[in-house]
C-alpha cells in the first residue's frame, strides 16, 4: 500500500461571513469561509435577508432608478400617434369607409 496518499486531516474553523458564527470540523483545508450557515439561513430562521457580498442590489437599484417609468413611455406614443391621426383626418381607413356605407 502507497505511503502520503491521503492529504492531512485535522480539526479547523469554519466561519460565517454573515452572522460571524465559528464551526469547529474536521477538514483537510484551512480557513474556511461561508456566506450562510445555519444561525442566519432563510430557511432555517424563516425571516428574508439579503446577502450582497458584491453590491449587486445596490447596483440593480440605481439602474432601476435611472429607467423611466413604462406608463410615460406609453402616453408619449399614444400622443404622437393621436397627433398623426389628426394631421391626416382626410384620409380615411377602409373600416372608416365601410361604417359609413353602413
Amino acid at each position: 500500500m502507497r505511503k502520503n496518499t491521503h492529504p492531512d486531516y485535522h480539526e479547523t474553523v469554519i466561519i460565517c461571513n454573515t452572522c460571524k458564527t465559528e464551526y469547529k470540523l474536521g477538514t483537510s483545508v484551512d480557513g474556511v469561509r461561508v456566506e450562510l450557515c445555519a444561525n442566519c439561513h432563510p430557511f432555517y430562521t424563516g425571516k428574508e435577508m439579503l446577502v450582497d457580498t458584491d453590491n449587486l442590489v445596490d447596483k440593480f437599484n440605481k439602474k432601476l432608478s435611472a429607467v423611466k417609468p413604462v406608463g410615460t413611455l406609453v402616453s408619449k406614443k399614444q400622443k404622437r400617434l393621436e397627433k398623426k391621426k389628426s394631421s391626416t383626418s382626410q384620409a380615411l381607413t377602409l373600416k372608416d369607409m365601410l361604417a359609413q356605407i353602413k
